[in-house]
This record gives C-alpha cells, structure tokens and sequence, in this order.
C-alpha cells in the first residue's frame, strides 16, 4: 500500500491545494487578543487571518502548535487502513510541533501495533516546507516506499533557500527578532529588512530603503544566488509568497519571471503561489512577500 502523508499547516499548501495532493493537513492554532484560538485553515482562511491583522494595527497574534490528539485523529484513520505514514513537521527549532507529533506516533503504536509512522523534521518553513510536501506527494505517487521517501526527503533540506521582505518592523519586534530601537530607527528611516532562510534558520540579508526598493533587492538577492550557485532551475522547484495583496504579489511574481528570461533561464512551471500561513505572519505582519526554492528529488 502507498504511503500517506500528513503535514502540519506551517507548510502553507492551504486546506484545498494539501486535499488535492492527498495530504492530510494538522492545524496550528491562532489567536487574537480576546484569547480565542482559531484553527488555522479550518476555523479561519488565511486571508481572514491577515485581513484581521491589517484591520487591527497594534494587536499581535499568537500562535499555538497542534496538540497530540490532533495527531492522532489524523494518524488513527490512516492507521486502520494499514497504511503506512509520512508525517511532515515546522523546524523543530521553531516549534514543538515535531515532537508533539513523534510522541502521538508513540501513542499510535501502542493502539495499532503494526503502524508504521515516520516522522520528519522538515528544518524547514513556510514555503520550503510546502515544496518538500509536494516532493513526497510525487514520490508517493512514484512508488517509492515509506522508507525509501523519507531517505530521500532528507537531503533536501540544506538546498532550500527563501528571499523575502516585510513592511512593518513592529511584527519583527514583538516576536522578538529585532530590538526596540532597531524598529523605532527603520521606521523612521522607512528602511525594510531583506530576510533569508538558509541553514535551517532565519537570517539578516540586509536592508533597504522602502518597499519598492526592498523587493527588487529581493529579487537580486534571488537571481544571484541561483546564478552564484550554477542552479539548474529544472532540478528545483520555485515558489513566490505573500500574505495580504494579492495584486502586489502579481506584479512581483511576474518580475521575477521576466528576469529569469532575461538571464538567459527558461520560464519555470508558474504554479499557484503560496499564502504564508499563521506561523511565519505572526512575525512578519500581512505584508511578507518573496521567493524560494527547494531541489527536487525526482527531477522535472
């Protein structure tokens, strides 16, 4: 039998595009001020969730992970079938989430002795989360076993790279990942931080002098890692993210096509973009747009 999938909503697939692949989608939970959680692409879509934040400037969401019950009411269904499991999890580093998930695993098999789960720390975030989704989708659909997947799921992590900025610094301060005084000067100065994600973690590619400005930065910092690293772009699958406007999204994802062109690249598959979901927007505001990339396992 064909191994099933599970995945923590931090993937950012969305609840329509995670039932189109057959993946079994586990939410994190957000909240407002009023202490409510909502279930993240179940009690609340995601444009709702950002649309919230736009229209409540000064109040900062919180995010809680999924709980081992919301594991296991994915897991058991799979597991009375027989089907082996692939579980895909947010960077432990940023979560709990994988954790919480290898101990309902533990918990599954003691209920079904004969499951057979694995659970993958992904090491990886939002978009790049998603892509590797999608490669053990196509694996699966490739015949590859459980165990043959999650072999090769786990080299592709370190080849992930995101490209990103966000409009207001506020975000970035509550979640603690800059000072007081570092937003105060960036608002003044109206600069925006160019962010990465390499290694496994979230790191400073510089800064920028407003919006316009920061997302051709972005877009340069994009085209010059691919072209410093020698990427075949046929080998890898490319993603854009935003969280808000859509329209602005539009014109930025279809000048980091134009460029691509432009460096002598063929025009890569143009899928659906992706909605960052709650866990990286609590941190970023409803205004982080960007793009990434993730090798592939089986090539294009």
């Amino acid at each position: 039998m064909k191994f099933q999938i599970v995945s923590d909503s931090s993937c950012d697939l969305g609840r329509e595009e995670m039932a189109r692949l057959g993946v079994t989608m586990v939410s994190y939970y957000v909240a407002f001020d009023d202490e409510v959680y909502y279930r993240e692409e179940r009690d609340i879509p995601t444009h709702d969730f950002y649309q919230m934040m736009a229209d409540r400037p000064g109040v900062f969401p919180k995010t809680s992970m999924p709980t081992p019950e919301d594991y296991l009411e994915a897991f058991r269904p799979l597991a009375a079938q027989g089907a082996p499991i692939l579980c895909i999890c947010l960077n432990a580093k940023f979560s709990g989430s994988y954790q919480t998930a290898r101990n309902a695993a533990g918990e599954l098999r003691e209920e079904y002795p004969g499951a057979q789960v694995r659970v993958l720390d992904s090491t990886l975030a939002t978009v790049l989360q998603g892509m590797l989704v999608e490669e053990a989708a196509a694996l699966r659909d490739a015949d590859y076993s459980l165990e043959e997947a999650f072999q090769a799921l786990e080299a592709l992590p370190e080849t992930g790279r995101i490209f990103f900025t966000t409009n207001d610094l506020e975000y970035l301060r509550h979640g603690g990942r800059i000072g007081r005084a570092a937003a105060a000067t960036g608002a003044l100065l109206k600069v925006k931080p160019l962010i990465g994600y390499k290694d496994a973690g979230l790191i400073s590619d510089g800064i920028a002098q407003g919006r316009k400005k920061s997302l051709v930065k972005v877009r340069e910092l994009f085209f010059r890692h691919i072209q410093r690293e020698g990427i075949d772009l046929r080998d890898y699958r490319l993603a854009t993210g935003f969280g808000l406007d859509r329209e602005e999204h539009a014109v930025f994802a279809q000048a980091v096509y134009q460029g691509l062109l432009e460096l002598g690249y063929d025009r890569p598959e143009v899928k659906r973009p992706y909605q960052i979901g709650v866990t990286i927007g609590v941190h970023t505001g409803p205004s982080p747009l960007g793009v990434g990339l993730l090798r592939r396992a089986i090539p294009a």
